[in-house]
């Protein structure tokens, strides 16, 4: 979803709320469904809650995300959008919106095209980490099993190379031996229609890091860490589809966030040094979550980085970026306005309150 907002007067237009939601399925077309298709989307309730949280700044309307969205925003020249999109199709689906807005001149909240795309990408990602000396796993991309290429050490991790909110990670992912890897290869390329990439699996602690703000006033919020001996006894130690969607439900939650992590305060700083710098060499904009996780020796390194996290608002939710929020003493409301803020200031429009 994207969500616009900003200050209205009578000399200026609404803001807007922009939308990529799970209302606005449409059947058929003769297409695959597949099970995780629309878990990057957002339900209802996170909409709203994001509507609410926004109004405390203007008038907010919404817009979904979806073909007329260019002609849509035209007309109704919000002051400034709070994107919250995760595009419709494409390798640059993340980069949709923002696109229009710079094409329209409208400012918005989060990272631009380049960084949405480039995101999204996990091989592009890690390629501009390496170069700037931020630690993150070996890995390769391969477009069918017979391009694997056994260099790297097993356990790996096998992911689509183009999808977020652990679309494609499932237990099945964690490979020990490379029959399995060429097995997975070959499940996730003909399932999601694209490359897959193999990553040496880091057998330490995992933790998430929401960052928040910009330079002179960017922050790590409280860093969330993940307790893998909450998973049924025979999974393996990763946080994918199953733990996200399956194991974890209203009726069975899965207690599985620690935050504040329980870490030395050098390990903490460590990590905060990390994302920080993945954050600013990736230039990334007003928040983004990066996922960490350690190597066997205990050294931290990115897994992930999301710039488009994703905000449920429900306490009881795992949903990491609200949690860590909430453990700085923000509330749901406070984030969202804390996010436009950010983004308001870059582009010197000014949010009432």
């Amino acid at each position: 979803m994207s969500a616009a907002s900003g200050e209205s007067s009578p000399s200026t237009s609404p803001a807007t709320l922009a939308t990529r939601s799970l209302e606005a399925l449409a059947a058929g077309n003769g297409r695959r469904v597949l099970e995780d298709t629309y878990a990057e989307w957002d339900d209802e309730e996170t909409i709203a809650a994001i509507e609410a949280a926004l109004s405390r700044a203007g008038e907010v309307i919404r817009l979904e995300a979806d073909q007329d969205f260019p002609s849509k925003l035209r007309a109704a020249q919000p002051d400034i959008v709070f994107n919250f999109a995760e595009g419709m199709g494409g390798l640059s689906r993340e980069s949709h919106v923002p696109a229009f807005c710079e094409f329209w001149g409208i400012p918005y909240t989060g990272s631009d095209p380049i960084t949405l795309g480039i995101c999204l990408d996990k091989a592009r990602t890690k390629e501009t980490l390496s170069h700037h000396g931020i630690p993150t796993p070996e890995f390769q991309v391969v477009e069918c099993p017979d391009d694997v290429r056994r260099s790297l050490p097993l356990p790996v991790i096998v992911k689509p190379l183009h999808e977020g909110s652990s679309k494609g990670i499932t237990q099945r992912s964690f490979c020990a031996t490379w029959s399995d890897v060429e097995a997975e290869v070959a499940r996730v390329v003909d399932r999601y229609d694209e490359p897959a990439i193999v990553e040496r699996f880091l057998g330490g602690r995992e933790f998430t890091v929401a960052l928040l703000g910009n330079d002179g006033d960017g922050r790590a919020l409280p860093i969330v860490e993940l307790d893998f001996a909450t998973l049924p006894r025979d999974a393996h130690p990763i946080y994918g589809f199953e733990a996200k969607w399956v194991w974890d439900v209203p009726e069975r939650p899965l207690d599985i966030f620690h935050c504040p992590a329980r870490c030395t305060p050098e390990l903490q700083h460590r990590i905060e040094e990390i994302a920080m710098a993945a954050f600013r060499k990736l230039r990334c904009r007003d928040w983004a979550r990066i996922d960490i996780r350690c190597d066997e020796r205990g050294d931290p390194q990115v897994i992930e980085v999301n710039p488009l996290p994703g905000v449920i608002p429900d306490p009881a939710a795992n949903s990491c970026y609200p949690k860590a929020a909430r453990a700085a003493g923000l509330s749901f409301d406070e984030l969202i306005v804390s996010v436009l803020r950010a983004a308001a200031a870059r582009y010197d429009v000014k949010v009432p309150g």
